[in-house]
Formats: structure tokens, sequence, C-alpha cells
């Protein structure tokens, strides 16, 4: 390896089949119990061939540099690992030892594969948005996010369409809800939306009835109101049924399903784009 003066910048280089950040993390916190060392960090991220590792250690054997490396791919480090000692480079690998032990204590074989921890966090990051929407444009609240959602659950009142919307959205899916009110009419964007896009949610008249005074009774209401009126909910049922028929869009009747299950119903439809009533 190649000497480097005492009067330049000690290197290291970050050998990634990934991004590289974890071990620059880790080469700055390391380099922080130094009293006034500066560090060159030179990733090499993305790395995903022998030459590509072969160049790189070229590179850091002229610099004079130490080799840090979170390569998981065996054929990668394996390389490395016999091209660095040849070239007199120090290196060490971050991911091993720790890999090793979780190995251990699971009982599991790891994966060796590239970038999982970003595909990890883009998911978190995903259904953390999914939430968000969901709550925006939860029960119609602002009819221009019906064309971003990913689904559009439309029903009349206490057809769980805020449940299905805030299940659909742990599962990163971003789902907005529409009442069906007799007294006022749909926004006209609901109208415009591709069919597999838009589910209704129908439930039987006498189901709906009983869950409606259970929800006032909870609330400490009176059930004597034109909510719970079964003419009143009959209506409903049927001016909803005419809102779907003219929109054309999957009905899902959830008079004896769970959130569950009807989530996984209109998933279903979602990854198929397909229309269909259940």
């Amino acid at each position: 390896m190649v000497i480097s003066p005492a009067n330049h910048v000690p290197t290291v280089y970050i050998l990634s089949d990934s991004i590289g950040e974890t071990g620059e993390l880790v080469v700055r916190a390391a380099a922080s119990q130094f009293d006034n060392v500066r560090i060159d960090i030179r990733r090499k991220p993305h790395l995903s061939s022998i030459e590509e590792v072969e160049y790189a250690l070229s590179e850091a054997a002229q610099a004079g540099a130490a080799v840090v490396y979170t390569l998981v791919r065996q054929d990668l480090k394996a390389y490395l690992q016999e091209k660095a000692a040849k070239l007199g480079i120090q290196t060490v690998g971050i991911m091993d030892p720790v890999i090793s032990a979780l190995a251990t204590i699971t009982g599991l074989v790891p994966r060796n594969e590239p970038g999982l921890i970003r595909k990890v966090d883009q998911a978190y990051f995903a259904k953390v948005e999914a939430i968000e929407f969901a709550v925006k444009y939860d029960d119609g609240k602002d009819p221009r996010g019906l064309e971003k959602a990913d689904i559009v659950i439309i029903g009349v009142s206490r057809t769980s369409k805020t449940p299905l919307c805030m299940y659909l959205a742990h599962k990163g899916i971003k789902a907005a809800n529409v009442p069906l009110v007799v007294e006022a009419p749909p926004p006209a964007e609901l109208f415009n939306l591709p069919l597999n896009k838009v589910i209704g949610l129908t439930i039987k008249p006498g189901v709906l009835q009983e869950i409606r005074k259970q929800r006032l009774k909870l609330m400490g209401l009176s059930i004597e109101t034109d909510y719970v009126h079964m003419e009143k909910i009959q209506a409903e049922y049927e001016y909803a049924w005419s809102i779907m028929r003219k929109i054309g869009c999957t009905v899902i009747d959830v008079t004896n399903k769970s959130v569950e299950e009807a989530a996984a119903n209109i998933l279903d439809i979602y990854r198929k784009g397909v229309v269909t009533h259940v």
C-alpha cells in the first residue's frame, strides 16, 4: 500500500453494493472520537461487479486509504478481501459481524441482498403519506383529492368508509371516501374517475339501522331521529344504489364483512383492475 505523506489528509473509501450511507455514518461517528482530525471520505456506491470493486480498490491503494465496506454479496466480499490483502489495504466490513450475530440468535439465513433497508424505508414513508392522505380527504372534505387517490370509496353513513380508508392506508394505498347523502349530490369529479378506481359500499337497511342506533347511544344522543328511521334509511339505500349504477363502479356488500375482509376484497379488485360485485 502506498504510504501517505505526513501532511496528507487521511482517506477512507466506502465500498457498497447499495448507496454507502451506512458506511459513511459509521466512519464519521468513529472519526469524532479523534481530536482535530479531518477524514476524506469517498463513497463508491452501487458496486455490482468484480471489475468495479477492483477499480475502487486500485484507487484506494493509490490514495493510501483504508476501505470500509458494506457489501452483502458474497462474491464481491470474497474478491474484495482477497484483492485488498494483496494490495496491503486496511479493510473493515461493517455489516459482517452484525449479520453473523443476528444469524446466530435467530437461526435464520441472511438474504444477502443489497439495498433492503432502503426498500423498507420507502414502504414506511409510503404508508405515512397514505395515512395523511386518508385523513385529508376523509368524508368528501376536498373533491380535488379524488383524482389523486388510488381508490375512492363511496357509500351512505356508517358503512365503514373511514375505517376502510385507514386500513388501506396502512397498506400504502391512498384512499379517499365520499358520503352519499340524498340532500347533497356527490362531486362531479366522482363521475370522471376510472371505473376500477371507485368502490361502492352497500349494507342491508336493517343492519344499518342497528349500527346507527348503537352509534347514537354511544354518543349519548337520542335514537328518535330521522337518522335511524327505516323510511329514511331505505331512501338513502335506494339513492346510493342509483349513484353506483350511474357510475358503473364495483359494489361490495359489507353487511356481514369485517373491515379486514372488505379491505381484502378492495385490494384484490384494485390489483386486478376489474369491475365486479362482491
